[in-house]
């Protein structure tokens, strides 16, 4: 039942997808709304279950190709590990430096991991992009992100 590697990860995903799926029903309801705030969590949740059943009940043989791909370089994960020890740093360096600080560097600095080389193209997509998140949230959206240090 569990041979191929595509069933073992369903099973992880479907218990990820219930997990999230009953931590979305404990959001507190409004009563003045016509769309409540459980809406976007449920549907995707119940996506991702659906999904999760569809990579179940689908059980395609494994190639040799498929098999070699899951094994990982070692200098792959040492990046993802050194990703995901910026991506903590990030955030706790998001209430301190603020959203637009934390934001750029955090981004310069991964497109540079990632083989980006060239500084200044970094620096400047990486504050065009923070920028366009920023006013979105706070001008478009009215979800005001974390202004730390930046008077704004």
């Amino acid at each position: 039942m569990l041979r191929s590697m595509d069933r073992k990860v369903s099973l992880v995903i479907m218990a990820l997808a219930i997990f999230y799926l009953t931590l979305s029903y404990r959001l507190p309801k409004f009563a003045f709304t016509q769309v409540d705030a459980d809406v976007l969590p449920l549907g995707l949740g119940y996506l991702l279950l659906g999904l999760a059943v569809i990579l179940f009940i689908q059980n395609k043989p494994e190639t040799e190709e498929q098999k070699e791909k899951r094994t990982l370089k070692k200098e792959d994960l040492i990046l993802l590990l050194v990703t995901l020890g910026a991506l903590i740093l990030y955030v706790f360096c998001l209430e301190f430096l603020g959203f637009v600080i934390s934001t750029i560097i955090f981004l310069s600095l991964t497109m540079r991991m990632y083989g980006y080389m060239n500084w200044t193209r970094n620096v400047i997509v990486s504050l065009v992009f923070t920028l366009f998140l920023y006013f979105a949230f706070n001008y478009l959206l009215k979800i005001y992100l974390p202004q730390g240090i930046l008077p704004f």
